[in-house]
């Protein structure tokens, strides 16, 4: 496999504070990478640095051979913040429309592909819906069809299914592996255990520190546990 994501000893740091601390990840083609972390453990700034839009204090970091930050290298990359960024004055297929056209895609394709990743988030018959009347799990499903609109080569989620019902996390999980299977690289960041067992690979994150790296059954296997919960929690410094 070709490695998508390179980071080479990436720190940041804020206001003398270090958020992230020597930070080397190689994310490869065609694969499910998850950060997972509690709340604070650097998870979205590590994100945002890969995706471009903080610049490291230290280090660097690689999109396909492109350093990042790169303009260029952003229209290859589906991403999905944590904070849902919806115009909720608009309609979901008025804010599709909008993204549509920064993406760049073309005027006979609109809304054919908006009606596409509207059902492939379960959204497709409250297209004419305003944003600002969708439920917290609606706003994160149109942040997602967004994030897929311009069929992205590099996928990076932050904390993607929070607010979404086990049924449709389902569904959405099986739409990433129909990604992962097309070649795209998918980046997933949570603290769900078991959407943390469906990655390929697993970056264990504490205090802006990697504790440890690898599938999920290397991992377990490492630290002889069954679950990643106990693994991480070993990594951690926690016996169990």
């Amino acid at each position: 496999m070709d490695s998508f994501i390179t980071m080479n000893e990436v720190s940041q740091s804020f206001n003398g504070e270090d958020v992230l601390t020597s930070i080397n990840l190689e994310i490869n083609e065609g694969e499910i990478y998850g950060l997972l972390g509690p709340s604070g453990s650097g998870k979205t700034t590590l994100v945002k640095t890969i995706v471009g839009t903080l610049k490291p204090s230290s280090g660097t970091v690689y999109v396909q051979d492109v350093e990042m930050p790169s303009l260029k290298k952003l229209q290859d990359i589906g991403y999905m913040a944590q904070a849902d960024a919806l115009y909720s004055e608009l309609t979901a297929k008025e804010n599709l429309a909008f993204f549509a056209k920064l993406y760049g895609i073309p005027r006979h394709s609109i809304s054919n592909r908006i009606d596409e990743v509207l059902s492939q988030v379960d959204l497709l018959e409250s297209k004419n819906k305003l944003a600002d009347k969708f439920s917290g799990g609606m706003k994160r499903r149109l942040s997602l069809a967004i994030a897929l609109l311009h069929k992205p080569k590099i996928l990076i989620l932050d904390e993607p299914t929070v607010g979404i019902d086990p049924i449709l996390r389902n569904k959405v999980w099986n739409h990433f592996y129909e990604m992962k299977q097309q070649g795209i690289s998918i980046i997933i960041t949570t603290h769900v255990m078991d959407e943390a067992e469906k990655c390929d690979q697993l970056a264990l994150l504490r205090d802006g520190k990697i504790m440890a790296s690898g599938s999920p059954s290397k991992l377990k296997k490492q630290t002889n546990t069954s679950s990643i919960e106990q693994s991480f929690l070993y990594y951690g410094g926690v016996q169990t």
